[in-house]
């Protein structure tokens, strides 16, 4: 499996990184919300509710409110709460201290999550609120705070949720493997680790725990809601279940509903994982599923109204789609569509004749790039002396530029040495990286910390100049990649004979 940066980080390392910082705001929602507190005709119902539209400064109150918790003193679950026990003057100062941001300056990721959270918040007001009235602050803050431990994770850590989009969302990975790749642990694991450490309300920690360690409980109660279309075996079943019917009654099950209902919307309405989340929904509920769906509709669009911002996806948008269209999928095939034709574009440069290069440094760029444009997203190109006694790196990308000055001794690695007596390829697969792993550099393993990469020798005039080394990014390469790939080496063998060849 490949391994990343974080696969190192222990529970410990995670929470130390991620305790401290205050999260952004943007200058719009700071403004108002200082505005609110300096005028004494707001009450802290009022204040509370404005601070929904600022959810960093949500989470810094209610954090800190409960920061000095003890077995003696009952936590805050509420916002309104949290600012009677603060009290304004504190609020203020906590408002002071969180980085104020243009909005269009703010993490998109850090966009992107609280926005979920909040139509995550509408859809539990919509559902739940009125008919658990007297718990509504619970429902309310709850829904909106509950994804707050990922708000922290997408902020000192941006490029995590473009990674799990990609590769659990459109990639279908197993969404396991990918956390345990990214983070050395499993997401839910540090998601409660982070709610227990902040004094999160209670129900927030409930529902990490049940997705964490009772699954079983999980499982069964998703395994009876299949059966929507008869409501009298289900209750039936229920009745012969009592610890599954205590469960399904218990009023903190409505924040991680209306989390699962907005988390699997991002994706698409009619997934499998959304309809799972309406079907426990319709069972709670106790609705059917027609008119459950509805209301769950109704609640993205008003959520949309109210919580909607530019360049950031809101899943009541795809409401007016044909109900097959996914957007992560046309966004994947038009970034695919655009690249492919750059692909073929840098082809076409690498094939002229006689040759468009005045010099090998515009060749190797023009190489890499073509390499990149086909999906290969580390890419290292070594040009070989005349003696095939070094190695020296001439291009790379998606690693550290002062890999450019890289050198290799061929000599001291038996691959290397065939590599360079012909022009050949190796791809190294799980099945095979243990036999030629000890063959090769470690500085250039280092690099490439995979089971799933290529090596290609390239010659011209019978003679190997060049040496590639590409992955993406420890992914399986695929046959038609592979392909791509051995085409645009033609395309870069025949740019180096027509550049040897300029003078003639």
């Amino acid at each position: 499996m490949p391994n990343s940066p974080h696969t190192q980080r222990t529970l410990n390392d995670w929470l130390k990184q991620l305790d401290s910082p205050l999260l952004p705001a943007s200058n719009d929602s700071v403004q108002k919300m200082r505005r609110g507190l300096l005028n004494s005709n707001c009450s802290m119902r009022e204040l509370a509710d404005l601070m929904s539209h600022c959810p960093a400064l949500a989470l810094a109150v209610l954090r800190e409110a409960n920061r000095n918790t003890s077995a003696l003193s009952t936590k805050t679950e509420s916002l309104e709460a949290a600012l009677n026990r603060l009290g304004l003057k504190r609020a203020e100062e906590l408002l002071s201290k969180l980085p104020s941001l243009a909005e269009e300056q703010l993490p998109t990721a850090l966009r992107q999550m609280q926005l979920i959270s909040q139509h995550a918040s509408q859809q539990a007001s919509g559902l739940f609120s009125a008919r658990l009235a007297r718990l509504w602050q619970e429902i309310h803050w709850g829904s909106l705070l509950f994804l707050s431990p990922i708000w922290t994770l997408v902020t000192t850590e941006p490029e995590l949720f473009n990674a799990w989009e990609q590769r659990v969302l459109i990639g279908k990975e197993c969404s396991q493997r990918v956390e345990q790749e990214l983070l050395g642990m499993p997401l839910l694991e540090l998601c409660l680790a982070l709610s227990e450490c902040w004094q999160l309300p209670d129900w927030i920690i409930q529902g990490y725990r049940l997705l964490l360690n009772d699954r079983r409980l999980l499982v069964k109660a998703l395994h009876l809601a299949r059966d929507n279309d008869n409501p009298l075996r289900q209750q039936q079943r229920l009745d012969e279940d009592p610890v599954l019917l205590r469960w399904l009654t218990q009023p903190a099950n409505s924040i991680l509903l209306a989390n699962g209902l907005a988390l699997s919307a991002h994706y698409a309405w009619n997934s499998d994982h959304n309809l799972r989340w309406q079907r426990l929904s319709s069972l709670f509920l106790k609705l059917p599923i027609a008119e459950l769906q509805q209301l769950i509709h109704q609640n993205a669009v008003n959520s949309a109204r109210e919580h909607a911002r530019p360049g950031i996806w809101h899943p009541a948008e795809s409401l007016l789609w044909p109900w097959d269209e996914r957007r992560l999928q046309a966004v994947a095939q038009h970034n695919k569509n655009e690249m492919s034709k750059e692909w073929r574009e840098l082809c076409l440069q690498l094939l002229a004749s006689p040759s468009r290069f005045s010099n090998v440094l515009q060749l190797t760029d023009c190489a890499n790039q073509a390499l990149k444009a086909c999906g290969f997203t580390r890419v290292l190109l070594f040009l070989a002396d005349r003696q095939h006694s070094r190695l020296q790196a001439q291009q790379q990308t998606g690693l550290d530029k002062a890999n450019v000055g890289m050198a290799l001794a061929p000599q001291q690695s038996q691959v290397l040495r065939s590599m360079l007596a012909e022009p050949r390829q190796l791809r190294l697969t799980p099945s095979n990286v243990a036999k030629f792993s000890a063959l090769l550099p470690g500085s250039l393993k280092s690099l490439f910390p995979s089971e799933h990469w290529l090596l290609r020798s390239v010659a011209t005039n019978n003679r190997v100049v060049m040496l590639i080394v590409a992955d993406q990014d420890g992914h399986p390469i695929s046959d038609s990649d592979l392909q791509t790939f051995g085409k645009t080496v033609q395309c870069i063998e025949r740019a180096l004979g027509n550049f040897a060849n300029r003078g003639h």
